[in-house]
């Protein structure tokens, strides 16, 4: 299920977003492709569209020779078409591009890669008509979603096959979401009022040719991993509890010393976290503890680093101009070129997955000093009162270590992997498409590797009562067991584990932590 917004975001979704091609941010794509909230155009940005359309029309009638306007494109860029078949070239172009296959993407996916596209013609600079844009805009508000196959992209010259897909849509052809239903799209446009259009002059180049649906999944991507490591920061305060740790190692001096943002971030979160927790006051401490423990905010805060400069990239990508060619009405001038590349956001998703993997690798290894008996400061083996005849929670980690092997694969590159095409002349792509679907299923997977760890700490809290942990955390051991209850014999997990990931990902267990953070602060 995916992340609801937060509770102050959810109240502004009634309120209609205003598209100016500046002022998007990855909140705002989550507002809009997940809570289904309204967008409009800004005033400048119908006059800029309009301006730039002016332009083009003047070039077309004065028959300047202008990529994928009176030429084809790619390897086909030299031959120049007749004005017969400029009318009808847009069209055609849209269909050859729609070649993808497999499953449809989810429809937020494909809503947030919309609203991507919008807002670069927001600028002004592509040369696409009015109508067309103001045609994917109640497409939107009215929750007519384009069927889109997830593979085809190969991020360069943007994201084509899913992007015609999509356009296509627009003509009345294809299929669309609309209503819980899956139908053809010429039924779903009638159902909502929406005629469907025809594609002139640029209209269909300019809907396609930007790195949009990886930029719009990119975008969904960042806004679950801030909730990621928010939420990973709970579990590991949870387990140096657990575990009694020697908390010297989240000293705030220590972290001001070093100077990374993310590592002072991450220990003043478990510092919060922690606060008055009788679990800490224990004897018994190591003077230092391994790595898993000691390290995490210098782990986790790497990751919190990297997060901040791949919203940095995603976010410019949302709020400038990708197309090619692009129009500047202001000089009567058309310039080609490559702005519609996918590497910059296939090196911040390549980061993004590689970091969510090292935080739940770090997460699998505190989890097994959780269990090990050798390791777990007093608890008994496994979580549970009789090893041998129970094995609690053992075969838990091995769920944990099978997601992080698999998310280990993924993180290998995809954005190192271009393949050429269309006759070499598109000798080098991104391939970021890739890289995005990949990122999201090691989101996915490191979300289950959390709430095992959680399950475990859970578990522990109950073996050491009655001494108690944090406010902070009592919270959140009760919130656990509103839907795990404690494993006094062994049961099947699956459906533990599966709900208390869905329970993670919805944010009540962050909820139950920072409200009683907030609270005491």
């Amino acid at each position: 299920m995916p992340v609801q917004l937060e509770d102050a975001a959810v109240a502004q979704v009634a309120s209609a977003l205003v598209l100016d091609g500046h002022s998007l941010k990855v909140e705002d794509v989550a507002a809009v492709a997940r809570d289904r909230r309204p967008v409009e155009l800004h005033p400048d940005a119908v006059a800029r569209i309009d301006k730039c359309r002016a332009l083009l029309e003047r070039k077309i009638g004065a028959r300047e020779i202008m990529y994928g306007v009176n030429t084809g494109i790619g390897e086909l860029s030299e031959v120049i078409l007749t004005p017969e078949q400029v009318e009808k070239f847009q069209k055609y172009l849209l269909y050859s591009h729609a070649a993808g296959c497999g499953e449809p993407c989810a429809e937020e996916d494909i809503r947030a890669g919309m609203l991507s596209r919008l807002n670069t013609h927001c600028w002004g600079h592509s040369g696409i008509r009015k109508e067309i844009v103001q045609t994917q805009i109640q497409m939107l508000n009215e929750g007519v979603t384009p069927v889109v196959c997830q593979k085809g992209s190969v991020g360069a010259c943007g994201d084509l096959s899913p992007m015609a897909q999509m356009a296509i849509t627009l003509m009345g052809e294809g299929e669309v979401f609309y209503k819980g239903r899956r139908i053809p799209a010429v039924q779903g446009l009638e159902e909502a009022g929406i005629p469907p259009v025809t594609f002139r002059e640029r209209d269909g180049l300019a809907t396609i040719n930007g790195s949009d649906l990886i930029t719009g999944m990119g975008c969904l991507e960042l806004f679950d991993v801030e909730r990621f490591l928010r939420t990973q920061d709970v579990v590991l305060a949870m387990t140096l509890q657990a575990l009694n740790a020697n908390m010297t190692a989240y000293d705030p001096r220590l972290h001001t010393l070093r100077g990374y943002p993310g590592a002072q971030e991450c220990a003043e979160n478990v510092r919060r976290l922690t606060e008055d927790s009788e679990l800490l006051r224990l004897p018994g401490k190591k003077v230092q503890d391994a790595y898993s423990l000691r390290s995490s905010p210098q782990v986790v805060g790497a990751a919190k680093d990297a997060f901040k400069w791949a919203r940095y990239m995603l976010e410019t990508e949302l709020n400038h101009a990708a197309d090619n060619p692009s129009f500047f009405p202001d000089e009567d001038l058309v310039l080609t070129g490559a702005n519609f590349q996918g590497t910059p956001m296939a090196f911040a998703l390549e980061l993004v997955g590689m970091s969510v993997t090292t935080v739940a690798a770090l997460s699998e290894r505190r989890l097994n000093r959780l269990l090990n008996p050798h390791l777990s400061a007093g608890l008994p083996a496994f979580l549970t009162r009789s090893a041998g005849m129970f094995s609690g929670l053992m075969l838990s980690q091995y769920t944990a270590g099978a997601l992080v092997c698999e998310s280990r694969v993924l993180s290998n590159p995809a954005a190192t992997g271009s393949i050429p095409a269309a006759a070499d002349q598109e000798d080098f792509v991104s391939m970021g498409m890739t890289t995005a679907i990949k990122t999201r299923q090691i989101i996915e997977n490191a979300w289950t590797v959390i709430a095992i760890e959680l399950m475990a700490a859970a578990q522990a809290f109950d073996f050491r009562a009655p001494v108690k942990p944090s406010p902070a955390c009592q919270a959140v051991h009760a919130t656990v067991r509103q839907y795990v209850r404690k494993l006094d014999e062994d049961r099947p997990l699956y459906d533990d584990i599966n709900t208390l990931t869905r329970v993670v990902k919805e944010g009540e267990i962050l909820k139950a932590a920072e409200s009683i953070v907030r609270k005491l602060n």
